[in-house]
């Protein structure tokens, strides 16, 4: 049998270090499934599914300097964020081992029965279950908190749900070591190793999504390797959930009051936003109108020093740095684009921050925004309208908001949406503000004032998804309601108590909460 070997690559060189893994085979991916299936039943303990999670922390937290120090020669990200996002790892991991304990997520409804209704009512309980083996791709940029130790993960297995991890090829020898660490846990806490496995491969990715005992899948990615699951999911004799993160632009708006305002301060922290990760992050603001005029001019100077004293970094990977050079060209080769900091190129392996500006008239109308759009047309400008993924963002000077608005009714669905307001438009007087916050609840999922998206809290209230492409369906990825992805609700309609599930018996042995109608 033919192998191919898996080999970890230093992002920084373009050198191969080591080989990690090989390529899973069919057959391979169909034993991981099947033995993941099988071990399902083990995880119908609430108390060892908590531990579980609690244990994987702990040991990922004692094994800290080695995983960073794995991932950090992966993925180039450097200890300081890589340090942070392993916190975060393992903090989601306890916030669910928490979430399982308190029972919430179970949804239990009570309707009792009664005969006076018309219709009569019968008894009626309600509470939600696992779907089965969860496949869950991982993420190039966040080699753990959306990786195999990552909120899918953690989620799905809170859920009661084995998991079956498609590692990313960026951070292989970082996906075995925390895919170890989490089967080492899983036995030190009276469950089977194989509810959670790893598989390396694009073809092995395929086969997982189609294999029948898979029940649903959680993805981070391109749009277009997403899509290209997405419908292998829905075109499976038995169709499966898919929870896909695809792409984003996250616009952000700068109304004229608020560049009055603070025009330096947001250009600072615009440069901070852009550049952070080196770019790499989903919620980069990738799109910006900012309004013309002096103010607007003052903003852009912010920016434009800021971009120019930070240093070039390092991609993820040489794939990913070439298509960014490639989309910075093309996009600033359209006529009326500018690049007051070019971004690009910095080096052999690393790449310059930097954005392009161009006139809100050229997206919305190129035959009227500017005399040398030439033969350029509408069309041409889409570009703009795509995420570029690394340090750059688009800024759009706007006339006014009528422009403004024209410019976001062209966007399709995003992560985020920001807006930056001065102080007396915060204040929640009618007017143009509150149009802004309509019109752009209409474009993301979480919607960010004065602030910036980058930075994505973990927390019960936090919703990481949004319309179609930053999403494919509307569950969130992040924060403790990410875990309703891995279930289903079953209604139960006038069984005996002693044949109900525990968590719907009438003692309530278990102690979980419970909505009850009637008496």
């Amino acid at each position: 049998m033919t192998t191919t070997p898996v080999w970890s690559v230093d992002p920084r060189t373009g050198k191969q270090r080591e080989q990690v893994a090989v390529e899973a085979t069919p057959r391979e991916v169909d034993e991981a499934v099947r033995t993941a299936h099988a071990a399902r039943g083990a995880l119908a303990d609430a108390g060892a599914r908590a531990a579980f999670l609690r244990t994987a922390a702990a040991l990922l937290d004692e094994a800290a300097a080695h995983v960073i120090e794995a991932a950090d020669a992966e993925t180039a990200l450097g200890p300081g964020r890589l340090t942070g996002e392993l916190a975060r790892t393992t903090g989601q991991l306890r916030a669910f081992a928490d979430a399982v304990d308190e029972g919430a997520y179970l949804d239990i409804r009570i309707d009792r029965a009664d005969p006076s209704l018309s219709p009569p009512r019968p008894e009626l309980r309600r509470y939600k279950v696992p779907l089965g083996v969860v496949a869950v791709y991982a993420a190039s940029n966040f080699p753990l908190a959306f990786s195999v130790p990552g909120g899918d993960t953690a989620s799905a297995l809170a859920a009661g749900c084995p998991v079956v991890v498609k590692a990313h090829p960026d951070h292989p020898a970082t996906s075995e070591l925390c895919a170890s660490l989490l089967r080492r846990a899983a036995v030190a806490s009276g469950l089977p190793a194989d509810v959670v496995s790893v598989v390396h491969g694009f073809d092995a990715g395929l086969e997982l999504i189609r294999h029948p005992l898979v029940a649903a899948a959680g993805f981070t990615g391109s749009i277009r390797g997403g899509r290209a699951l997405f419908d292998a999911a829905a075109a499976r004799p038995v169709p499966i959930p898919f929870h896909g993160e695809l792409g984003s632009l996250n616009p952000v708006v700068v109304t004229p009051a608020a560049a009055a305002e603070r025009a330096e301060e947001i250009g600072t922290g615009l440069a901070g936003s852009v550049t952070l990760g080196v770019g790499q992050f989903c919620v980069k603001p990738g799109l910006v109108l900012v309004p013309e005029g002096a103010d607007g001019d003052r903003l852009t100077a912010a920016l434009t020093k800021a971009l120019g004293e930070t240093e070039p970094g390092v991609l993820l990977d040489h794939r990913m740095r070439d298509n960014f050079v490639a989309g910075v060209r093309e996009r600033a080769a359209l006529p009326g684009v500018t690049a007051p900091v070019t971004p690009g190129s910095g080096g052999e392996h690393t790449v310059g921050a930097g954005y392009l500006t161009v006139p809100a008239g050229l997206l919305v109308d190129p035959s009227e925004g500017a005399e040398d759009a030439g033969a350029a047309d509408r069309h041409s400008y889409e570009v703009l309208l795509e995420e570029c993924f690394g340090p750059v963002t688009v800024v759009v000077r706007y006339a006014d908001q009528r422009e403004a608005a024209a410019v976001l009714d062209r966007l399709s669905g995003n992560l985020s949406a920001t807006l930056q307001l001065s102080e007396a438009e915060t204040e929640g007087a009618p007017g143009p503000a509150s149009e802004l916050i309509a019109q752009v609840t209409g474009l993301a999922g979480r919607i960010v004032v004065n602030g910036w998206p980058t930075g994505v809290a973990v927390a019960p209230a936090q919703h990481h998804g949004g319309p179609y492409p930053a999403a494919t369906s509307h569950s969130t990825s992040v924060g403790g309601t990410a875990i309703e992805r891995w279930l289903r609700p079953v209604a139960y309609q006038s069984v005996p108590d002693a044949l109900l599930p525990a968590e719907l018996r009438e003692a309530n042995p278990l102690g979980l909460p419970r909505r009850v109608t009637g008496g």
